[in-house]
């Protein structure tokens, strides 16, 4: 069960994605991850998704938290719907702090291996999001 890829995932959302716990991140990524989401010409590695998730989302979003809502998995493959949460109390992606609740829905699909990110594949509503911040 440690390494069942649906619970290696719920791991990574609620101890990297909402906790902001690095020993969790160098766990639970692999040091050959891939970003498949990444913009092109963007980095694409393991620390670019820490970089994210501590320097964009957790300085931008008081009480960030993440709330699965399904989660299927076949093979080696687990496809997450979720949303994280938080009061927007910093600046997020250039948009000054409006003290607005924040909701950014999520589904993505990660590939482990041996318990731990090999691949990801994702989309979300944060462009959304802060249009309404506006």
């Amino acid at each position: 069960m440690l390494h069942d890829p649906k619970n290696v995932v719920r791991r990574f959302n609620e101890e990297v994605i909402a906790a902001g716990d690095r020993a969790a991140f160098d766990e639970l990524m692999a040091p050959d991850f891939v970003n498949r989401s990444a913009a092109p010409g963007a980095p694409n590695g393991g620390e670019s998704m820490w970089d994210t998730f501590q320097n964009v989302l957790r300085p931008a979003l008081a009480e960030l938290s993440v709330t699965i809502h399904d989660q299927i998995a076949e093979g080696d493959k687990v496809t997450t719907r979720k949303t994280i949460t938080g009061r927007h109390t910093g600046t997020l992606a250039g948009v000054e702090a409006t003290g607005k609740d924040v909701a950014i829905d999520v589904i993505d699909i990660v590939r482990v291996e041996g318990g731990r990110y090999v691949e990801h594949w994702g989309t979300n509503t944060l462009p959304s999001v802060l249009a309404q911040l506006h």
